[in-house]
């Protein structure tokens, strides 16, 4: 599966955590997987659902926050094979912060940069 994975700013830098203003257009509904991990250094954290969401409640985790330098990128994904890559990701990444994985058999998405 092919994912469009966000980033910031005309030269497609990548976003800061806690700088993404997830008040822009296009997350008001945007329901997908996310992925937040150290400048130069490990994934923290894989999630899905509705991203604008998300991303706000993790800004208030301090099990999250006491990484610095963090980043993120997200993916819309239908609700049909959401937890498929969640899975995959979660799996392949092996986020610091794990979350649950359902059952669903891992359907593989293209990374956000090599790995």
């Amino acid at each position: 599966m092919q994912a469009k994975w966000g980033t910031c700013g005309d030269n497609g830098a990548w976003c800061g955590f806690n700088t993404l203003n997830i008040d822009s257009p296009g997350f008001e509904n945007g329901e997908g997987v996310y992925i937040i991990w150290q400048k130069q250094g490990p994934v923290i954290k894989v999630g899905k659902g509705r991203i604008k969401d998300k991303i706000q409640e993790d800004r208030g985790t301090p099990e999250i926050l006491q990484y610095p330098e963090l980043l993120v990128t997200w993916a819309t994904i239908s609700s049909e094979y959401r937890s498929s890559v969640h899975s995959y990701l979660s799996n392949k990444l092996k986020p610091k912060i794990p979350t649950n994985v359902t059952d669903a058999s891992p359907v593989a998405v293209n990374l956000p940069w090599p790995y």
